[in-house]
């Protein structure tokens, strides 16, 4: 019995079943073995206590759901604002830039002549007046059609008609200058009320 009792194999099934049995008595439910303690005893006279109800935390409980779906409702209007506001700022960068275009255009196109000029380009408009078409025509060649445009402001349609047309005569390349310099008085932003009086 001792050799028996040496054996490794009945050493080990020995304390496997000790454990089992052992582990299966400390699992029973206590009810079953008969000694009812004071939680289960609690336990069967109020309910498990998962089952409790508080209705002051069932109140927060429904504030908190309304809150939070306010909440998901402001962002998701914030959200419609902001893509709004997106599209809006995109639409008016675009108008800004058409803007930007034109004014360079309209800049580039308009003759603008400023106060402190106009002394001198009545001179230089009583200078050409006096002159014989050709003699104007062969010095306007020289010259920008920017310069050409603002003296022509401060003369009479009478004297510009003859410089021009004597351009014209110049050659193909002349008579689209002339045209282009008449599109220039067209659209000069400054014309003196003094230009009609100063004696040409």
């Amino acid at each position: 019995m001792g050799k028996l009792l040496q054996s490794t194999w009945i050493t080990l099934t020995l304390g496997g079943v000790l454990y089992l049995g052992v582990t299966g008595y400390l699992l029973l439910p206590l009810k079953a073995q008969g000694t009812p303690t004071p939680a289960t005893e609690a336990s069967n006279t109020t309910g498990a206590s998962w089952e409790f109800f508080n209705p002051e935390v069932d109140r927060l409980i429904a504030e908190l759901t309304t809150e939070k779906k306010a909440v998901v409702t402001r962002q998701e209007q914030l959200n419609e604002l902001s893509t709004r506001l997106e599209a809006e700022r995109a639409e008016l960068n675009i108008i800004l830039q058409s803007m930007r275009r034109m004014q360079k255009e309209f800049d580039r196109n308009v003759v603008r002549v400023r106060e402190e000029e106009t002394p001198n380009l009545k001179k230089l408009a009583k200078v050409y007046a006096n002159m014989t078409p050709e003699g104007a025509a062969a010095i306007m060649k020289q010259m920008e059609d920017d310069q050409i445009a603002k003296f022509m402001v401060f003369m009479k349609e009478g004297e510009t008609a003859p410089l021009l047309e004597g351009l014209s005569k110049m050659g193909e390349p002349e008579a689209k200058r002339a045209a282009a310099i008449s599109e220039r008085l067209r659209t000069a932003i400054f014309r003196p009320s003094a230009a009609k009086g100063n004696g040409q």
